[in-house]
């Protein structure tokens, strides 16, 4: 069990012991604050339980802690409790607590920081699903480690998760409109033609090779289609499995594998999309005006009611949308759904929200993250980009330059509601300035101390005590290694992957801090070699999990 929920668990029985009557109400039914203070002569845990309640129940928050403290349940865990200032109970644990922790590590392995907590619960996690039109690029890279990464986390609490990409395929979309018709101009020029390149239209170098593709399988044969919008689809259905295969292979390079690739064009050809509306028509959630039809997003928060077919027949956007969520919700059956968008997607969330509303669908089953910007920067500026100029920086690029394991690490280091500055140079570094390679160090300094250790048959087959770790630099390691499952399991609830590359960075000095000042390897002692060499086993283990849930590799040697 994770220590809080035990502290949890015993403040709730000597709460219920303290109520006189029945009828007095239960204000801890939900959670109880349990906190680490930041003097840790404050003890290990500290809970403002008293003053959660203290209004509740009209009492004084400091004789209400009194009482708790005073109606504790004997547990061998805690040392003693006190209560502090206005009504706060701190906690002084039993060294004993981070002993069983480690013992608890160990037997679990890989399975140390996984729980139950969203068992039952089936989550889709749809992310990065950039438009079909050039490779993956830095500016719309950042939803990948984080939509993997959020769904291993959402994995590692138990719940039941699908990762998929939704390819906006529909020739509704502008932008392969825009996109076809570049190619389709590139291809022209190829044969000779003198052509006016589309105002808005793509620059890049592999607009330039995928003509070149139509033109050495195809010759001359659409040199006839029409320079318009029908023409400009054609091109682009020359080219989209080449540029599907494309996002799958950057996808990948990114250690990033979906379960499904849903496309927007199944939405129209299978008829959901009609169906839909439809359906929001019967119902009275849509309506017919000015020869188009509306839906009725005005009444559940929008600004106002949004067409959904206009007056042409043709649906618009958001149609695909509502048929999209009808699928996710009605026919595969997810509990949530979270979508992982970019930062221009920011002003679209209200309406969506309220599309779901009008659809009759709980708004609070679906998340919209939207993750904000990132600056690359080399030699102290700021990499430019723009895919339709063509001076394009692809996510390829980088991986090939500085590794995916650094790519994904930060990408990871700051919440993504927050703008992020990812320093080329600083991932280059093979030093303990990049924090990629300081934790990776960290892991394959315990592995040498342990192939070290088995090579002297330090370990041997005597019953180990690790109650003799006792030293402090001991202890905090300890200490990690049992904050650990809470951690995975705050990072899931909060959906904040950000967490892990933080937390293992402060195991990673811990250890390292561990390592210089207790002697793992001293044949003069060997009771207490043997207890620390159980330590470093479990803290390989919660390195290498966490590492695993990132996505990044846990080297044995660099």
């Amino acid at each position: 069990m994770i220590i809080e929920d035990r502290l949890r668990d015993l403040l709730r029985q000597a709460y219920a012991a303290m109520l006189t009557s029945p009828e007095q109400p239960d204000v801890v039914a939900g959670e109880i604050g349990i906190e680490t203070p930041n003097n840790p002569q404050h003890g290990d845990f500290a809970s403002n339980i008293a003053l959660q309640v203290g209004r509740e129940l009209g009492a004084n928050p400091r004789e209400i802690a009194q009482k708790l403290v005073a109606g504790l349940p004997d547990d061998p865990v805690i040392e003693r409790a006190e209560v502090a200032g206005p009504g706060f109970i701190n906690f002084h644990l039993s060294p004993h607590w981070l002993h069983d922790a480690l013992a608890e590590c160990l037997a679990q392995g890989e399975r140390y920081g996984r729980s139950d907590f969203g068992a039952g619960e089936k989550v889709q996690v749809e992310f990065v699903s950039a438009n079909p039109v050039g490779p993956i690029h830095i500016g719309n890279a950042r939803g990948g480690p984080f939509g993997d990464v959020l769904a291993n986390l959402l994995e590692a609490v138990g719940c039941e998760v699908q990762r998929e990409y939704y390819l906006n395929d529909a020739p509704t979309n502008t932008q392969l409109q825009i996109f076809g018709a570049s190619v389709q101009a590139r291809y022209r020029e190829l044969l000779g033609e003198a052509v006016d390149f589309p105002e808005e239209g793509y620059h890049g170098d592999y607009v330039v090779e995928l003509a070149q593709a139509i033109v050495a399988e195809y010759g001359e044969e659409y040199r006839d289609v029409p320079a318009d919008t029908d023409g400009a689809l054609v091109f682009f259905e020359l080219v989209k499995d080449k540029m599907v295969e494309q996002l799958r292979s950057d996808c990948s390079a990114l250690g990033i594998e979906f379960d499904e690739w849903f496309c927007e064009t199944d939405l129209h050809e299978q008829g959901l999309v009609r169906r839909q509306v439809d359906e929001l028509r019967e119902s009275g959630a849509a309506y017919e005006k000015d020869d188009a039809t509306w839906l009725r997003t005005g009444d559940f928060g929008d600004e106002e009611d949004r067409v959904i077919v206009r007056r042409d027949g043709a649906p618009t956007y958001i149609a695909s949308d509502i048929a999209y969520a009808a699928n996710k919700f009605y026919t595969r059956g997810f509990d949530r759904v979270i979508y992982v968008w970019g930062p221009d997607h920011f002003g679209y969330v209200p309406r969506m929200k309220a599309a779901l509303g009008a659809m009759g669908i709980d708004v609070g089953r679906a998340e919209f993250i939207i993750y904000q910007t990132v600056r690359f920067l080399e030699g102290g500026e700021p990499l430019r980009l723009s895919k339709r100029r063509g001076d394009i920086v692809t996510i390829r690029e980088i991986i090939d330059d500085i590794g995916r394991d650094a790519v994904r690490f930060f990408f990871l280091m700051r919440s993504v509601d927050a703008h992020l500055d990812f320093d080329l140079d600083l991932a280059r570094q093979q030093s303990a300035e990049n924090p990629v390679y300081y934790v990776q160090y960290a892991h394959t300094r315990l592995c040498g101390i342990l192939r070290e250790a088995e090579q002297a048959d330090y370990l041997g087959k005597e019953e180990v005590d690790i109650s003799l770790l006792t030293h402090p630099d001991e202890l905090t390691l300890l200490r990690k290694l049992a904050d650990y499952p809470a951690e995975v399991l705050h990072a899931a609830q909060q959906r904040a992957p950000h967490r892990l590359p933080h937390f293992a960075l402060e195991l990673a000095q811990t250890v390292h801090q561990f390592y210089t000042n207790c002697r793992v390897l001293d044949s003069g002692n060997p009771e207490t070699s043997r207890a620390r060499l159980k330590l470093v086993e479990g803290t390989r283990i919660v390195l290498r999990n966490i590492l695993g849930l990132m996505g990044i590799d846990a080297p044995e040697k660099m």
